[in-house]
């Protein structure tokens, strides 16, 4: 009788009023402890008020449905596929969607109800593999931000591929703990990308200048992230840079310079298609000539090999690797020695190698001078505390 007397009223009743009485009958269907009847009736003016012409009815519906197991399921499907700002509620919350009607909804829903389902507790990988192919950049960042979902590495590389260039996803991306190396250096580059364009388009530098710059940043980079990568993720770091053009003469020979063996050594067995063990014989224990054949082998430029062939030699005398800042950082004094013996060589056009060689001391003077700068603050600061305490 009284679901009778709703509907009656219901039919001339404002907007506002009816949703607030849409509202309380759900609420009522849910949590009262109607008889079969009643509940049945109250079941049939809820697919009714489906149809009503005002969103507020229907947003008030889905608000006191949402998040209830007990809601009826047709009721719930039909809210799901309705407007955004009617959907985004039930399409959070609900627990009777399972992950094909998610898939569906991100496949046809606009940014704001693939957000709404990207903030779902427990989010299954295959709706986060959905998002990341083809979701909005907003729900994109609210899927890395829940903690809850599942995405696999794969949906991971495919929102870098997607909005890596995008500020807040990057920063998202590299706070997290499962990203891999390889994954890191994309964001390096496509920050460096983004960086570049901007000098350029501004005319800040020219458009050559800037690239090179940039490229510069993304092997120093490089160089730092694989000191810290593990060795059972080496092998994936060098086919990236392999496959993504990076692993370079430029790379590889600041690898050296810096002392980093290891990324030096895999980088020329992946090259030279060689065990990486008969690479690092080679270096450390053969002459000039087998070395020579490593080089040529690995497809390096010929006119890079003199810069190589004194850095190694200065490998194997030792000294040289003791620098402050481990296998991430150009070796000052190696990079002047290397690059004293070149400037003495006439072996061939070496101008493009000295030019390089050049910058790479340069930057070596410089992160020598803030380390040496950053200690004698610390130093004072130290000293001043000590003196306080006194």
């Amino acid at each position: 009788m009284i679901v009778r007397q709703f509907l009656d009223w219901v039919r001339t009743a404002p907007p506002g009023k009816r949703a607030e009485a849409t509202g309380a009958l759900a609420r009522a269907y849910l949590y009262s402890d109607l008889s079969p009847d009643d509940a049945a009736a109250a079941e049939g003016a809820m697919l009714m008020l489906l149809d009503d012409h005002s969103p507020l009815v229907r947003r008030a519906l889905a608000d006191s449905l949402a998040a209830s197991s007990q809601a009826p399921p047709a009721i719930v499907l039909a809210l799901a596929a309705d407007q955004p700002q009617i959907a985004a509620p039930v399409l959070a919350l609900s627990p009777l969607l399972i992950d094909a009607d998610l898939v569906d909804a991100v496949a046809a829903g606009n940014g704001a109800v693939q957000a709404a389902i990207a903030g779902r507790a427990a989010l299954q990988s295959s709706v986060a593999a959905a998002l990341a192919e083809v979701g909005s950049a907003e729900s994109c960042l609210v899927l890395l931000e829940n903690a809850a979902a599942d995405i696999a590495p794969f949906s991971v590389d495919r929102i870098v591929e997607r909005y890596g260039h995008l500020a807040a996803i990057r920063e998202t991306l590299l706070a997290r703990a499962d990203l891999s190396p390889a994954m890191r250096l994309t964001l390096v580059a496509k920050l460096s990308e983004t960086l570049a364009g901007f000098v350029a388009a501004r005319q800040w530098l020219a458009a050559d200048h800037a690239q090179r710059v940039a490229r510069e940043a993304c092997e120093k980079a490089t160089v730092v992230l694989a000191a810290e990568t593990p060795m059972t993720q080496m092998r994936s770091l060098i086919n990236h840079l392999r496959n993504s053009g990076q692993l370079n003469a430029g790379l590889i020979l600041r690898a050296l310079l810096s002392g980093n063996v290891t990324l030096f050594e895999e980088a020329l067995a992946e090259l030279a298609d060689m065990p990486v063990e008969r690479v690092s014989g080679f270096i450390h224990d053969s002459g000039n000539a087998a070395l020579r054949a490593l080089f040529d082998q690995a497809g390096l430029p010929p006119s890079t090999y003199p810069a190589f062939k004194e850095a190694i030699e200065a490998m194997r005398e030792g000294g040289f690797m003791s620098e402050p800042g481990g296998a991430a950082r150009l070796k000052r004094r190696m990079i002047e020695r290397v690059l004293t013996r070149c400037e003495s060589a006439a072996l061939g056009d070496v101008a493009p190698l000295l030019t390089l060689l050049r910058r790479f001391a340069t930057e070596a003077a410089r992160e020598e001078a803030r380390l040496f700068c950053d200690e004698m603050v610390a130093d004072m600061l130290d000293r001043d505390a000590r003196e306080r305490a006194a």
